[in-house]
Formats: structure tokens, sequence, C-alpha cells
């Protein structure tokens, strides 16, 4: 990377530092007493392909409209290239431009916007004015009424300008210049789309003589005394009163006062208001104190447990520019979710988010704007802006723009740098600013591994062993041994693990119990929070969501952007039901044999008093009784054992289960009253299943081949073609393949084994099946039809024999298989091991007794809730982005699949439960798949019944499943009973 000369003139948009013209940086305030008029809405646009935009011509008067002639509207807050002005791109690491900072190419998207707007009628007379954005990406030359008012950078970041000498009754012309590309794109490498454009509110306000020019609200909480302390400093000097306090004081002065403290748990706000000579400021307080201690992060004297997750801030049509009701609907479901934290990658969110943060109670990391993450790319990070002199002063105005803007907020209790960016002095600047502005809150930053300017040790994908390993400070030592002690002493947060991409992420549960095990281990935040898929059509008008690469660009990072606990429509994906479930604040065990019911309350503050509890007695999947359990208000830690009441009486037959749950007991601001935050299951002691009943049948041939009690089959493969009025598009046969999802697929910078690689280099997903023998007597007793098969993929000698032993009792039709490994050594794990067979498309019905309602895995089951179902086979679909793998139900102990006049197949388990999925197309198309589009249903209902499947870990970016979820090529014996459900034949 060469060094350029110091004196290089270079354009604005390439000028490292951070802009001109623009004010200081002072806290954000929804509202106030003083005006304020917002320019948001249509605004005239031109896209040019170079920095130069369309000339100066629109900057100023334009009376007879030639400087915008034939120039298009769009929409601000928005980005040009979601409003049909170019195109998105996406991509994870690289720049998607020539590395030579601060320069960027010639080929610049530069978007001219325009907007005249009238003063309000009232519009106050004296004072100050100030033009305010809170987000424009990259880089943007501002002009009004044609005098230039300044350029600045720093996308995801406030810049106001002073104008109140420029402003006119009528006809004020706002002319901004965007460039898509600046020096400032240097540090805004954040995985995720490129878009340009003016995305978040230009507001005009009038700030009136007299009126704050910022101020700072210090409210801590002394957990011992129960008192919070409460202290504003203002330029100028006003007062603040907090009527339900009885407080009214001089801003600069300090009182302590008795007080309920804020936590996420409880999010205790204080309406207050700070009053000077210009203006009146609504404040909400909230008082409560957080540091490291003892090697542990505390708020209010008690540690915390980060059950969090990363967002972004996105909405499928509108990109980054999010109204209120998207904001505030990202944090009920939150909420609902048990999700207590939020880390705001990587950069601060929009500033009504952390208002709502207060109100609703979420702890944040906020996040600075910066990440620098293509550097990575070249050895020793060469030329990465942070560890240069020249991008330091940017990197500081983006640290004081967000501490600035949001230090009064109780929600934000960590500060945290930016996001892999390295190592440099820049970030040192930027950790020492912060200290001494803002000394009441911590600091994080995770890309340099020996700590120095975080107060965390903070790592992202690190395995459960290496995990536990760090929660005993047992962890591999640095080779600095001052900074290996200092390291250790610091609290453990994982700022990214459980890659949320496609079907998983699998492993949270076992990474809940370490983070509950080691008080060190603070908890983590999932990546990500949501799918950052776009909107498309087909020709025929079919939707889609896109991701990289379906915009035509050269270089992208594919389904990479869709790594998310949320689809694009905001629905919550399988892999946030089971978060929900894994992170529950109240532990439930039930212990049917026992009759009892252990409850430990795994709150950070609150006690039980808000929940309440019942339970429910079913008999395979029928409600027979319910009621309430008298749960005492547990204090947190605590626990108890609760009796649970005599099983009812029932005439029913079948297996029993107990269900307990902790609801909420009244609404609440997040959720209504009966909303269940946690709950547990046990099956009570069930007589043994009977056995199948009637008359042995014993196989014979005929014309029609070889007939067995109500089944036929074919006599030379052996394959069932028909059980009663049914007749079978595939017989049940050996299967092994799955359509790869995210997790299996694994990445490619990974040096852990990746399986899916490997099941393709086996040939797993091109299976031969070989029959070798078709026995109509058996065995010695001569009622079973004996079929032996060799199933192996060309090429390769491996393979598996499958026996498949087949008896007729009464209406039942029982099968066995035992499957035994063949060839030498086998190099890779199984997806499946179960059996695949084909249906009538009419059978699309479905109805199972076992775990549902939605799909489980190996190491993704715990919010599995046993019970009866019935769904059409179209929605046992899970519509990943990116097709894959999915809709298995665990420990089915039954499932039917009928027709519409009630004619069907029923599968009912032999030995153990099994695993149950259904679809109208096969695994291979599935595989095949790019988008859900490219999923055509056909006339045949696939069903898988497996005795095993191999678990899901998160290793589209973290680790692969857990030695014990991996399903290794071993013997295998399973069961399964059929039988023909009445009603007339599809």
């Amino acid at each position: 990377m060469r060094t350029r000369p110091a004196d290089d003139r270079l354009p604005y948009h390439e000028d490292p530092t951070p802009g001109s013209g623009t004010l200081p940086p002072r806290a954000w305030y929804a509202a106030s007493d003083a005006a304020r008029l917002s320019l948001d809405g249509t605004w005239a646009f031109r896209l040019t392909a170079a920095a130069d935009g369309t000339g100066a011509a629109f900057t100023g008067d334009d009376p007879d409209g030639t400087a915008t002639a034939g120039w298009d509207a769009i929409t601000v807050p928005g980005h040009w290239v979601l409003q049909g002005h170019g195109a998105p791109a996406y991509t994870n690491v690289n720049y998607p431009f020539p590395v030579d900072p601060p320069r960027v190419p010639s080929e610049n998207p530069t978007g001219d916007h325009r907007r005249v707007f009238d003063l309000l009628g009232d519009w106050p007379d004296g004072g100050d004015s100030v033009l305010r954005f809170e987000g424009v990406e990259s880089c943007a030359r501002v002009w009004l009424n044609g005098e230039e008012l300044g350029t600045f950078q720093g996308s995801r970041l406030p810049h106001e300008f002073a104008v109140g000498r420029l402003l006119r009754p009528r006809g004020n012309v706002l002319a901004v210049r965007v460039h898509q590309w600046s020096a400032g794109s240097y540090l805004e490498d954040q995985d995720m789309w490129w878009l340009p454009g003016i995305f978040r509110d230009v507001t005009l306000l009038h700030r009136p003589a007299g009126s704050p020019a910022d101020f700072s609200v210090h409210a801590g909480y002394d957990h011992t005394t129960g008192e919070g302390t409460l202290r504003v400093d203002c330029e100028p000097a006003g007062r603040v009163t907090v009527p339900e306090l009885g407080l009214d004081l001089a801003t600069g002065e300090e009182i302590t006062v008795p007080v309920e403290p804020w936590t996420a748990e409880t999010p205790r706000l204080y309406d207050a208001v700070l009053a000077t000579d210009g203006e009146r400021v609504p404040l909400r307080v909230g008082f409560r104190t957080v540091r490291v201690e003892d090697g542990v992060f505390k708020a209010n004297g008690r540690r915390v447990l980060f059950r969090g997750v990363n967002r972004h801030e996105f909405h499928p049509e509108r990109g980054r520019a999010l109204d209120m009701e998207t904001m505030r609907q990202d944090i009920l479901l939150m909420k609902r979710h048990n999700i207590n934290a939020v880390r705001t990658s990587h950069y601060p969110p929009h500033p009504a988010f952390l208002d709502l943060c207060d109100e609703l109670g979420l702890w944040v990391v906020d996040e600075c704007d910066l990440e620098t993450h293509g550097f990575t790319s070249f050895e020793g990070w060469r030329g990465n802006p942070v560890a240069d002199p020249r991008f330091t002063p940017a990197l500081l105005d983006r640290a004081r723009r967000m501490v600035e803007r949001d230090k009064n907020h109780p929600s934000v209790v960590v500060w945290s740098l930016g996001n892999e960016c390295g190592a440099g002095t820049g970030l040192s600047a930027m950790a020492a600013w912060i200290r001494e502005r803002d000394p009441s809150r911590p600091l994080h930053y995770e890309n340099d591994p020996s700590c120095p300017d975080s107060d965390f040790y903070s790592r992202m994908y690190a395995s459960h062993e290496e995990v536990e390993l760090i929660g005993r400070r047992a962890e591999e030592p640095l080779g600095d041994p001052l900074a290996d002690a200092r390291r250790r002493s610091l609290p453990f947060v994982l700022c990214e693990y459980a890659h949320a991409m496609g079907n998983g992420p699998g492993g949270l549960a076992e990474y809940q119990r370490l983070f509950e095990t080691y008080e060190r281990l603070q908890g983590g935040f999932v990546w990500e929070w949501i799918d950052h898929g776009l909107p498309r059509v087909t020709p025929e008008g079919r939707p889609y969501w896109a991701y990289g690469g379906d915009f035509g660009e050269e270089l992208h990072d594919g389904n990479f952007v869709c790594d998310g606990l949320l689809f694009p429509d905001r629905t919550p994906s399988p892999g946030l039901v089971e978060y929900k479930k894994v992170v529950e604040p109240v532990r439930i065990t039930v212990d049917a044999a026992a009759g009892t019911v252990r409850v430990t309350n795994g709150h950070d503050f609150r006690d039980l008093a808000h929940l309440a509890f019942g339970w429910r007695h079913e008999v395979e999947g029928v409600a027979v009784a319910s009621g309430t359990l008298a749960v005492p208000a547990l204090a947190p830690g605590d626990s108890a054992y609760v009796p649970l009441p005599p099983a009812p009486a029932t005439e029913l037959a079948g297996e029993p289960v107990w269900t307990v749950t902790a609801a909420l007991a009244d609404d609440t601001l997040w959720a209504p009253a009966g909303h269940t935050v946690a709950w547990a299951q046990a099956t009570a002691p069930a007589a043994p299943r009977p056995a199948a009943t009637g008359t042995a049948h014993a196989p014979s041939r005929d014309a029609d081949g070889i007939r067995l009690g109500a089944a036929r089959f074919d006599p030379r493969t052996g394959t069932l073609l028909a059980l009663g009025g049914l007749a079978l598009r595939q017989g049940p046969r050996l299967d092994l393949w799955r359509a790869p999802t995210d997790n299996d697929l694994g990445a490619d910078w990974q040096d852990d084994v990746r399986h899916a690689p490997l099941w393709r280099q086996v040939g797993l997903h091109r299976l031969q099946h070989r029959v070798e023998a078709v026995d109509a007597a058996g065995d010695a007793a001569g009622d079973a039809l004996l079929v032996r098969a060799r199933v192996a993929p060309a090429a390769s000698d491996l393979g598996l024999f499958a026996e498949y032993r087949w008896t007729a009792v009464g209406d039942e039709l029982l099968l066995a298989v035992t499957v035994t490994p063949d060839g030498g050594a086998w190099p890779c794990t199984l997806p499946r091991v179960g059996l695949r067979l084909g249906l009538p498309g009419a059978y699309g019905d479905a109805t199972w007794f076992g775990g549902g309602p939605g799909e489980a895995y190996p190491d993704s089951r715990a919010a599995s809730v046993t019970g009866r179902y019935a769904m059409p086979v179209d929605a046992l679909q899970t519509p990943y982005v990116r097709p894959q793998e999915n809709g298995a139900r665990a420990g089915v102990r039954w499932a039917e699949l009928r027709a519409a006049g009630g004619a069907g197949l029923r599968i009912a388990a032999g030995d153990d439960p099994f695993w149950f999925t259904a679809r109208r197309w096969t695994s291979e198309q599935l595989d095949a798949a790019e988008h859900t589009t490219d999923l055509v249903p056909g006339d045949t209902v696939w069903v898988n019944i497996d005795h095993a499947q191999h678990g899901l870990g998160s290793q589209s970016c973290g680790p692969g499943p857990l030695p014990r979820h991996r399903l290794e090529v071993a013997p295998a014996a399973f069961s399964f009973r059929f039988s023909a459900l009445g009603g007339p034949a599809a």
C-alpha cells in the first residue's frame, strides 16, 4: 500500500477527515416546545455516474424549473437504489471498489437531491435554526438557498448546520449531493447491502435564544441504599423538575432521593422537564449504574446475563429507512421471545430506537459506525484506516457523534468502538476520548485479541469447548503475561455467535448452559436479527426474496446477507422460536413420576410475581384437564418445588403428557396477559404400546406380485406398491440425503470439517439401489417378506446393506429395517438415516402426534412441543430464502396423510419415535433450487420417516454440530407400522 505525499489535494469526498461546516454534536431528543419542520417526503432527484453530479445550477433559485427539468421524484428518507435508480449490491468483507484509501473510483454514483419548502406560518422570529440530517450514505455536500453549508461523512450519524440567517418565509431551496463512494466508505464495510441515499430524517429545528446547546443527564443508582442521584448538566443553565419525585433543581445541582431503578426487566422511567430561558425539553430519566466489577459486568450491583441479538436496521422495501412502527415491532418481537439485549451492529441505530429501548426495556451495546473488514484480505491488515493517522480525526468524530447523541439513554450500557477493524492506534484514540467523556459506561471491542481498549474479553463464534475454558479462566494464554493477566480478569461475551443463516442455528441450548454455569460468561448476541432479502418477482409474477448476486453484482457474497432470526417480512423463523425457549428466564422441570414441578427464577432482577403458572394434562394430544399452580414469588436465582395435582381420571388411551407454563399475569407494554414466557413438559408413566392384533398373514405370490395382508409388493424389487386402496408412487426405501443447509455447507475459510462438501464428495446425493434378494419366506415362521439391498454411490466402494423385514398382522403392515455399513472407512457423517416414500399428490393433509408445531433437528429441538397437530403438507415447509433441508418434526409417535375424502396412510413408530417430513418435491429438487420460486409442486407427496438426522450447528460462520449431534456411519435398526385409513380412495 503506497503512501501519498502529504500535500496531495483531494476532492472533499476523498478527504479522510470528517468534513466541514457542521455544528458540534449534541444530545438527540424527540420533542420540545421549540418549532420543528420535517423535510421528509418527495424530493427531486437525478442520478449521475460520477462525483461531479449535475453541476451547480440545481443548488439555487430556479423560477422556470430549468435546473431540475426531467428529474425524477424520490422519497426521503430512502435509498435511490431501492427506488428504481441503479441497483443494490451485497458484500460481506471485500470492498466493491479498488482499495486505495482514501481514493475511490471515478465511476461514483452520485445522487443530486432538491427540495423546495416553505416555513410554517408561525415559524418563530429570533434565535437561530438548525438543519439536521440523521443519516446519509456515504458523503454529502449541502446547499441552502444557493449557499454551500458544508460537507460530511459518517453515514449513520447525525450532522447539523446553522441556517437561520439563510431562511426565508417561502421558496427555500435545499440541495444535497450524495456520493455513494467516499473516503468514509473505507470505514463502513459492515456486512450489508450497499444502499446510498438520504435514508434517515431531515429536519429543520428552531433554536430559540437561550435554548440548550447540549445537556447531559447523570442518573445513577446505589443498590445498597435504594437511592438515585440525579444531575443534569446544561449550557446555558436552567432547571429540572421531576414531579413524581417532587424534585425541582438547578442544572448542575446534584440530589439523592429514593427511587425505583431502571433495568431491562423493569424499565422504570421518570418523566422530567429541562427548562431553560428558551426551551422546555421533556426528559425520561432512568436511574441505573453499570460497571465492570470483580471481573463481572454488573448493573445496579447484580450480574447481567445478555440474552442478545445483533440488529442491523433493515426493511425489505425501504432498506435502512425505518419508521417508528417497524422499530417498535422489532423490540416487541425481541421482548416476546425473551431477548433482553441488542448490539446495534455495526453502527448507532436511528435515535428513536433507543427511546423505545428505554421505554420497553433492552440492554443496548451501542456500536460506532465503523468497520474496515475488507483490509483483512491484505497481509497484516496492510493500509487499515484504524492504523492510518490520516483517518484518526474521522474516527474520533464518529465516536463523539455517537456518544453525544446517545449519552442520555439508560438503555445504553456499553459503548462499542466498532466491528472487525483489526488493531490500530485510531481505536485507542477513540477509547481514550470516550473514557474521558463518559466514564460511567464500559467499552467493548472484539477484534484485537489482547483487548487493550476493551473492558470485555469479546469473541465471535468460539466453540462450546473454548467458551467453557474461558468460563473457567483457563483459556490459551497470550504471549505477554501482563496482557494475559488483564484479559483473564475481564468478563466474557460472545458479541456474535450462533450464526442464524438458513436452517439453524443448532447448539444454542449448550451455549446457554455454559453461560448459566460460569459467572464470567455473560451471554452473547446471536448473529443476527433479520434476513436482508429484497423483494423481486419472476417474469411470471411469482415473488421471492433476492440476495447477493441477484442484481448483477460483479463481486458479491450470495445469501450470506440472509442470516437472521426473522425472515425478511419479519416472520419469526424456527431459530427465533428455539432461541426464545433456550433463553427463557424461568426454568421449569416437571417430574411426572414424583408429581412435582421445580421452578427456578432465572431473571437478573425481578421476582416471579408478574407471572401466572398453569398446568394442563393431555393424552395422545387430547386435552383432559388444566388448572393453575401456586408458585411463590421467587427472588432471582431462587428455586422451589411445587406439587402437581393428581393425574385426572380419563377413559382416553394413549401417552399422557403434562405441560406447565409461566405466562404474564397482566398486560405489559410489550405483550398482553397470557403471553407464555416459559414452559416445560414431561411424559407421565404410560401403559406399554399395544402389540398389533389380529391374524398374522403370510406372504404369497399371484399374478399381481407378492401379497402380504392388505399390501402388494413388486416381485422383482420387493417394493411396496399398494396398501389397501392406496397405490404408492414410490414404496419406502433407505434414504440418506438431505438438501444441505447453509450450516451443512460451512464456510470456505474454516479449517474444521465441513459436512456437506464431504457428503457430495462421497456421492450421497446420487445413491443407487441394488436389490440382492426378495424372499417371500424369509424366516422360520414363513410369515415375513425379506428384501435385501445395497445402497451406494457410483465410483465408490462405500455403501450400506439394508434389510427390510415386512410382516402383516391384522390391518397393520410392520416393517423392521437394519442398516449395516459396507466398504472401507467412511470419511464423513451422514445427513439422515431413514426411509423415503412417495404418495399421490391428493394426500396433502398431515396430522401427527409428536413434536411441533414447527420444525426441529437434533441440536435445535428445545422448542418442540409434544402434542397433536394438523396442517396441510404445504404448511409444513419453512421458506428459507435459499431453499434447503427444512420441515422435520421431531419425536413423532404417529403421522397420518389423508386426501380430501378421508382416505390416507397412517405411519406409527415401532420401537422409537421418528422424524417426519413431507413435501411436494424431492430432496434433490430442493437441493437444486436457488430461490423459493424454483420449487414447483409435483404430483407426489414425498415423505421421509427418519430414524436419525444429522445436527445443524452454525458452521455457515461458526462451529459445526457438537459430536453428540453428528450422525456417524454406524449400524442402525428401526421399525414402523403402516395402515391404510378409511374413506374413498384418492
